[in-house]
């Protein structure tokens, strides 16, 4: 297990101890979760009702969520763009370790190896199902095509996707500039128009739910495409968010929202008719910031190295464990994953795995109030990383030079103070570069550097 429990009190490690106890001989614990992660692609900070009290999307069933679980307002993903936040998400792993700072195409060969430990593969090993359900852009490898051009034929076949990865099963696209091509398992299997997409999505997913059972518990990863493009609201919700004014005018840019809102609505009735509510750990965030659409005060967009590049929307909820209507200022990051799921069934991580994942087990059950992530490293698409640490962000740009922020008098990263704090430049500059050295910024082993691509300059 990988936290900083240590930090907590006596009792309050008994407490988390009586979520994670009884080990059975599959190596899971005796009251494991089902685990429901549900990934919007593109959805800024602000967007959500629960989020920001003005905003003119309607998000009822995101905020409802939000109402009986646990909602983060410092919560990140792994990078700006969305390939590498997928990678950072099922690895537990930061991107710029393979210096994966742009996305993926459709031919594009996979980024994650089979020999590498997947979220999903860890809780399968731990006698879960699981299933990966949407938008996979982590690459795969096509069989039988030469020269690609255009969509991949129907019955064309992949290899080192999501089924050598840990997933039992998968149905979904390869990203969202071909969202018309269908896969199950590991073949192409129709082609369909952009609006049909999600609602096959939904249904599948329904579907897989409603073939589970209390004896097993499952892992369903369901990365969404509302609100990224295509926006291709289907005729049930075309016209209906009434958000026809928003930033970006895009009249049907609401609906799309609508739409991703409600597919969350129907995963949670989903598990309400199978009895499996209570004792379902279910996660709803975004890959990164919303597209060409900033929301003050957060600086930027997507792709960029401001807060409104990967500071996220992040909801949990766990009826059994986590109190309902809460709120955590704790740092996180999408690459929690692996470590809270290992944490949460008891299983070990090994040294070569999850190398930058800190379990968030202790912001959920709230026992503790001191850090649970020692830092946390931001990248923009560009090439552009930033360190975290408290209230302090270091940013270090590509094209060269620095700025520090404090992010609690400047949430807007409005004033670069590094001048007049040159001892936290060097403190956050040393940490970034032992994080970077030693290939992990969680416990365990030193890990072999594996990309050159990015290193920092040093100071004049």
């Amino acid at each position: 297990m990988r936290s900083n429990l240590p930090l907590c009190s006596a009792s309050a490690w008994l407490l988390a101890s009586l979520v994670v106890s009884t080990t059975l001989g599959s190596g899971r614990s005796a009251q494991s979760p089902n685990i429901v992660y549900v990934l919007f692609d593109d959805m800024g900070y602000g967007e959500p009702g629960c989020y920001r009290t003005d905003t003119k999307l309607k998000t009822p069933n995101i905020d409802r969520l939000a109402a009986r679980g646990m909602r983060f307002t410092d919560a990140h993903s792994a990078s700006s763009v969305c390939t590498p936040t997928r990678y950072g998400l099922l690895t537990g792993r930061y991107p710029l370790r393979i210096g994966q700072f742009g996305v993926l195409t459709s031919y594009d060969p996979p980024i994650i190896p089979e020999s590498r430990l997947t979220v999903a593969s860890l809780l399968r090993q731990n006698g879960y199902d699981t299933a990966c359900i949407g938008k996979w852009h982590l690459g795969m490898k096509w069989e039988n095509i030469v020269k690609p051009k255009g969509s991949p034929p129907i019955g064309s076949r992949i290899s080192s996707g999501p089924n050598q990865l840990g997933f039992d099963y998968f149905y979904g696209f390869t990203h969202a500039r071909d969202i018309g091509t269908i896969i199950e398992q590991d073949r192409v299997t129709e082609h369909v128009q952009e609006h049909r997409n999600q609602p096959l999505m939904i249904a599948k997913a329904i579907e897989w739910i409603g073939k589970r059972d209390q004896e097993k518990p499952f892992f369903l990863y369901f990365p969404m495409c509302p609100p990224h493009t295509p926006i291709a609201p289907s005729d049930e919700f075309d016209g209906k968010s009434g958000a026809t004014d928003i930033i970006g005018n895009d009249p049907k840019y609401g609906d799309w929202v609508f739409q991703g809102d409600h597919m969350l609505g129907q995963l949670l009735d989903a598990l309400d008719r199978k009895g499996f509510t209570k004792n379902t750990l279910i996660i709803a965030t975004a890959d990164n910031g919303a597209a060409k659409r900033a929301y003050p005060p957060l600086r930027a967009e997507k792709a960029s190295i401001y807060e409104g590049g990967h500071r996220v929307p992040f909801i949990a909820s766990w009826p059994a464990t986590i109190r309902a209507g809460s709120v955590s200022d704790q740092t996180i990051c999408h690459n929690d994953l692996m470590a809270t799921c290992a944490e949460i069934i008891g299983a070990k991580l090994p040294d070569d795995s999850a190398e930058d994942s800190i379990s968030i087990l202790p912001a959920l059950l709230e026992t503790t109030r001191q850090p649970i992530r020692e830092a946390t490293i931001h990248q923009s698409a560009g090439g552009d990383i930033a360190i975290r640490q408290g209230k302090w962000k270091l940013t270090f740009f590509k094209q060269g030079g620095h700025a520090l922020y404090d992010l609690d008098h400047d949430i807007g990263e409005t004033a670069n103070i590094a001048g007049q704090h040159p001892e936290i430049v060097q403190t956050l500059r040393d940490l970034l570069e032992k994080h970077t050295r030693e290939g992990r910024s969680s416990p365990g082993k030193p890990q072999p550097l594996e990309s050159a691509a990015w290193r920092l300059k040093k100071p004049k």
